[in-house]
C-alpha cells in the first residue's frame, strides 16, 4: 500500500503546483539548478585560515589544539592523527541533590566508545567513525580481508572543515553540537544514566575545554527535566567528555584464566589455520615492563623499577586527616608487585596545587576522587583500551558517607572484642585504619582485580579465634578482594587483634600472574599456565566468582562471610550479636539526645542476623562450582554434603523458625524500634511486623524453586550413577522443616502461629506463581536488611556461570513436592484441631481453608 499512497501524494502535489502556475517538471528543474549551484559554490569555497580563527579567540596547544571564539569551540585536527583510534570516556562531574540521592554521583563513567577521524578533501568534511574493536586477525592471513569487511566502522558524526593551516596539514572543525546536547553521537548522558528524555539546548552549554598531550577534556552543563510526582523538575548534569588517544601499537594482551579473578575485555580472534574462531578474553591490567637496560636483571630474578610506575594522586578536596591513610592503603600493594619482580611499582601522593602541569582531568594522572555525598560507597573504575585490556588511567571514587557503613560494621562485628569500636564516634586513628583497608581494596580493583568472594573459605573457622593464626596470616582471608571485612567469629576471651583483611597470599599470586613480564607471548602462556597449576589444589589460592545474593549457588563464594563452615561461623556471630544487643543503649547513649542512633544500630544488628542466616541457607541445595581443566581430577559441580545441608537446616530451625526473642523483643523496644534510613527519612519498624517479614523472606527463599531443582539434580545424579554416598533430598528438607514448624502439639502462641502461617503462605504463593494464577501479593522474598556493598563496578560479571536449573519448572517435580507438603500439613491440622484452645483452633481452621482453596 505504501507505493500507492506515495503516488497519490505526488499526484496531489502536482495538482497543487499546477494550480500555482508551476509544473512539477519545472519545479524539479529549478531545484536541480539550485542544487548544482550550491554544490559548485561548496566545492569552490576555500576554508579560511586557522590563523584567522586564532586572532579572534583563545588558542590552547595539546593533543588537538583548541580554539575558542566566544561560545564556539574548534578542534584543530592534524593529519598525523587522522585514522588514529581514540577512546571517548564520558563521566558525570557534577550532579544536583535529586540525582545524587538516586545513586548517580560525581566520577561515574556511563559511556565509552572507540572513534577515528577521517578527512574528506573533496567534500571538505571530517567524518567520525566508531568501531567495536572486538575482532582481530594476522595482517597477512587471507581471512583478514573478511574480518575487515564484517567488523567495519560506522559513521556517527560529520563536521564541515571551517579552516586549515598554511600547509594544509591540519584542519579546524566546530564541535559545539556534540558537547552542548544537540547531538548524541559522542555523549548520550540521558539514555546511559537511565534518566531518559532530551537535553534542553537553550538551558545547556559548553563550560570548559582543556587539551593535554594525550587527551582532550570538554566539560558541559546539560539540562533536562524529570517528572517527580506530577511536577516537572529541572535537572542539570555536569558531564565530562574525555577523548583519549589510544597507543598506536596496542599492548600485548594477556589471556584470562577463570581460576584467577581479573576484569576482562571480550575478543574474537580469526586466522587461516583455525577450524573455529577463538573466543578470547583479555584481562585488564596496566602496561608494566622493565626498562630496556634492566631486562637482563629482571629475567635473572632481581627486583627492578618499571619503565612507567602507576601513580595515584589524592584529590585536594579529601579531608586532611584521611590523606595519609589512603596513601598507605595504596602502598600496601608494593609487596604484591615485588612478587611480580617490580619495586616501587606504585606511588601515591598528594597533588601539588602549585604544579602547573597537574590537572585531575589529564589522562596522565590517576586520581582518588573524594565525593561529598550521602551515598555510602566507594568504587574503582578504570579507563581501558578495549583492543588489548591495557588500563590507561584509573580513578577511585570515594564517597564521604562510606564512613557511616564502616562505623556500623565495626560496631556490630567487632564491638564485643574491641572497646575502640563501641562509641558513637571513633577516634580518627581507628577510623583511619578502616579507611586504609577500603583504600587497599579499591586500589586492587584499579589493578584489574575482581572480587574474590571465595577467598575467606580457605580459613578454618576455629583458626579465626586464634590470636597466633590471625597475627601470622594478617586478618580474615587470604585476599583483601573478598568481602571478609571484620572478624565477627572471635570471642572476647580470644584476645584476637588482627581483625581486618590485609594484602594476602592470593593477592600477591594474582598480581604476579597478571603483571610478571615475559619477553615472548608463547612462552608467557606456558609459564602462566604452570603458575596456576602449581596452586590449583591449594585453598589459599582459590578464586570464587562473585554471585548475586538473590541466587547464591556456591556457598563458598559469599559476600560478608568468614571461614569454611557457615553454620559454625554464624553460631559464633550470634553469640557476639547477643552481646551487641545487650549494649546498644549503652553504646549509643548521648545526654539529652533521642534514641534514633540506637534504633539505627538496632536495625543494623538485625540485618547482621539476617546475613548470617543467608550464609547458612546457601548450603541448602548448594553446589561447589569449580573450573576444571583436563587431567586435574576436579569435578565441575559438587553438591554440598548431606551432613552440612542437614546442619544448615537445623540452624535455620533454631534461629529463624524459632524467632529469637533476645533480638526482636527486648528492652530496646521500650525506647525505640529498629530504624531504617529511607529517602523519606527514618522509618520505624515494629518488632512483630519486622520479625514476620524477615522470617517469611527466609522461608520463601529456602523453598525457592531453583534451590529445590538443584536438590533434585543432585538426587538424580546419585540415582543414575548408583553412588553409595549419602545425599540430601527435597523430601529431607520438607520433613526437617515441617517437624520444627509443627512440632508443638499443644496450644500455640502468636509467634508459633506466625511461623506456621508464613510457612503455608510461602508454599501457596510460590506454587500459584508458577502457574501465574496468584492474586495475592506476597511480601518481597528478598530481605530488606541486606548489608550494603562497599564498591560498585560496571564491568563486574555478576553471573559469570550461567547455569540453567529453571527451564520448564511447570513440569518439574517442584510443584508435586510443594502440593504434597500442603497435603501433609492438612493431615496434621485435621488430627490436632479438636485438642487445642479456641485461638489455636481458629488458626488451624484458617490454614485449612487457605490450603484447600489453593489445592482446589
Amino acid at each position: 500500500m505504501k507505493p500507492i499512497r506515495n503516488f497519490h501524494y505526488l499526484l496531489c502535489l502536482g495538482v497543487l503546483l499546477n494550480a500555482a502556475g508551476v509544473t512539477a517538471q519545472e519545479k524539479e528543474g529549478k531545484s536541480k539548478d539550485k542544487d548544482q549551484k550550491e554544490k559548485t559554490d561548496t566545492t569552490s569555497k576555500k576554508p579560511k585560515s586557522i590563523d584567522e580563527l586564532v586572532k579572534k579567540g583563545t588558542y590552547k596547544k595539546g593533543l588537538f589544539n583548541t580554539i575558542e571564539v566566544n561560545t564556539d569551540v574548534y578542534f584543530e585536527i592534524p593529519d598525523s592523527l587522522l585514522g588514529r583510534q581514540f577512546l571517548v570516556v564520558n563521566k558525570l562531574s557534577q550532579v544536583p541533590m535529586q540525582v545524587n540521592e538516586a545513586g548517580l554521583n560525581k566520577g561515574m563513567n556511563y559511556e565509552n566508545k572507540v572513534i577515528s577521524f577521517y578527512k574528506d578533501t573533496k567534500a571538505k568534511k571530517i567524518w567520525v567513525k566508531t568501531i567495536n574493536p572486538i575482532a582481530s586477525s594476522p595482517k597477512m592471513d587471507a581471512i583478514t580481508a573478511s574480518v575487515k569487511d564484517n567488523f567495519s566502522e560506522s559513521i556517527i558524526e560529520v563536521f564541515d572543515i571551517e579552516a586549515q593551516n598554511i600547509d594544509s596539514t591540519a584542519v579546524a572543525v566546530k564541535v559545539n553540537k556534540i558537547f552542548d546536547g544537540n547531538q548524541k553521537s559522542f555523549n548520550d548522558v540521558l539514555s546511559n544514566t537511565g534518566l531518559g528524555g532530551s537535553v534542553k539546548a537553550n538551558l545547556s552549554y559548553i563550560e570548559q575545554v582543556k587539551t593535554f598531550p594525550e587527551n582532550i577534556v570538554v566539560k558541559s552543563q546539560l539540562t533536562t527535566s524529570v517528572n517527580e510526582g506530577g511536577t516537572d523538575l529541572a535537572v542539570t548534569l555536569g558531564v565530562t567528555s574525555n577523548l583519549v588517544l589510544l597507543p598506536e601499537v596496542p599492548m600485548q594482551p594477556r589471556l584470562a584464566d577463570a581460576r584467577v579473578g581479573y576484569f576482562t575485555e571480550k575478543h574474537w580472534h580469526f586466522n587461516d589455520q583455525q577450524h573455529q574462531m577463538e573466543d578470547q578474553r583479555f584481562i585488564t591490567r596496566w602496561r608494566m615492563e622493565p626498562k630496556p637496560e634492566d631486562v637482563e636483571k629482571y629475567l635473572n630474578g632481581e627486583l627492578v623499577e618499571p619503565k612507567k610506575p602507576i601513580i595515584y594522586y589524592i584529590d585536594p578536596s579529601t579531608p586532611p586527616q584521611w590523606r595519609q591513610k589512603i596513601i598507605d592503603g595504596v602502598h600496601d600493594w608494593q609487596i604484591a608487585f615485588e612478587q611480580a619482580g617490580f619495586k616501587n611499582a606504585i606511588v601515591a601522593k598528594e597533588a601539588d596545587p602549585n604544579d602547573p602541569d597537574f590537572d585531575i582531568d589529564d589522562v596522565r594522572y590517576s586520581v582518588i576522587t573524594y565525593a561529598a555525598s550521602p551515598k555510602s560507597n566507594a568504587m574503582g573504575p578504570s579507563v581501558v583500551d578495549p583492543r588489548s585490556g591495557e588500563i590507561i588511567e584509573s580513578d577511585i571514587i570515594w564517597w564521604h558517607n562510606v564512613m557511616t557503613s564502616l562505623h556500623q560494621w565495626m560496631r556490630i562485628q567487632t564491638g564485643p572484642i574491641d572497646p575502640k569500636a563501641r562509641g558513637n564516634k571513633f577516634s580518627d586513628e581507628h577510623m583511619g585504619e578502616a579507611i586504609r583497608f577500603v583504600s587497599s581494596h579499591e586500589v586492587g580493583h584499579t589493578f584489574g582485580l575482581k572480587h574474590n568472594m571465595g577467598s575467606s573459605f580457605a580459613y578454618p573457622v576455629e583458626s579465626l579465634r586464634s590470636k597466633e593464626f590471625t597475627d601470622k596470616m594478617g586478618g580474615t582471608a587470604p585476599s583483601i578482594m573478598d568481602y571478609a571485612r571484620y572478624n565477627y567469629v572471635a570471642q572476647p576471651e580470644d584476645g584476637v587483634t588482627a581483625i581486618t583483611p590485609k594484602i594476602g597470599v592470593y593477592d600477591k599470586y594474582a598480581i604476579e600472574w597478571g603483571y610478571r613480564w615475559y619477553p615472548e607471548a608463547k612462552k608467557e602462556q606456558t609459564l602462566l599456565k604452570a603458575m596456576v597449576e602449581k596452586h590449583q589444589h591449594d585453598p589459599m589460592y582459590f578464586y570464587g566468582e562473585q554471585q548475586s545474593y538473590l541466587n547464591t549457588i556456591d556457598p563458598r563464594s559469599q559476600s560478608e562471610d568468614l571461614g569454611d563452615d557457615a553454620v559454625l561461623a554464624s553460631e559464633y556471630g550470634i553469640k557476639n550479636l547477643k552481646r551487641v544487643t545487650e549494649n546498644i543503649l549503652n553504646w549509643t547513649k548521648k545526654k539529652d539526645q533521642s534514641y534514633i542512633d540506637a534504633g539505627k544500630l538496632y536495625f543494623g544488628t538485625i540485618g547482621q542476623w539476617d546475613t548470617y542466616t543467608n550464609h547458612v541457607m546457601a548450603n541448602v541445595g548448594g553446589i561447589y562450582l569449580n573450573n576444571p581443566v583436563f587431567d586435574d581430577q576436579k569435578k565441575a559441580y559438587e553438591p554440598v554434603g548431606a551432613d552440612m545441608q542437614r546442619k544448615a537446616v537445623d540452624y535455620i530451625n533454631r534461629h529463624v523458625m524459632n524467632i529469637p526473642q533476645w533480638l526482636f523483643f527486648n528492652e530496646i523496644i521500650d525506647k525505640t524500634y529498629a530504624i531504617k534510613n529511607s529517602p523519606m527519612g527514618p522509618y520505624e519498624q515494629t518488632p512483630y511486623t519486622l520479625a514476620r517479614e524477615m522470617q517469611y523472606s527466609v522461608i520463601y527463599s529456602l523453598f525457592n524453586d531453583e534451590r529445590l531443582l538443584r536438590l533434585l539434580e543432585s538426587e538424580l545424579y546419585h540415582e543414575q550413577r548408583n553412588t553409595k554416598s549419602e545425599f540430601y533430598t527435597v523430601e529431607n528438607l520438607f520433613d526437617q522443616v515441617r517437624s520444627e514448624v509443627f512440632k508443638k502439639k499443644s496450644d500455640l502462641d502468636i509467634l508459633d502461629r506466625m511461623t506456621q502461617k508464613n510457612y503455608v503462605d510461602a508454599l501457596i504463593v510460590s506454587t500459584n506463581k508458577l502457574f501465574e494464577k496468584t492474586t495475592v501479593l506476597g511480601i518481597n522474598p528478598n530481605s530488606n536488611l541486606q548489608v550494603p556493598t562497599l564498591c560498585n563496578h560496571l564491568h563486574e560479571d555478576r553471573a559469570a556461570r550461567n547455569i540453567n536449573y529453571t527451564s520448564m519448572k511447570r513440569v518439574s517435580e517442584v510443584t508435586t513436592y510443594k502440593r504434597a507438603e500442603l497435603q501433609n500439613i492438612l493431615q496434621i491440622l485435621e488430627k490436632r484441631k479438636n485438642k487445642v484452645n479456641q485461638s489455636t483452633k481458629a488458626h488451624y481452621t484458617d490454614l485449612t481453608i487457605r490450603i484447600k482453596e489453593a489445592l482446589k
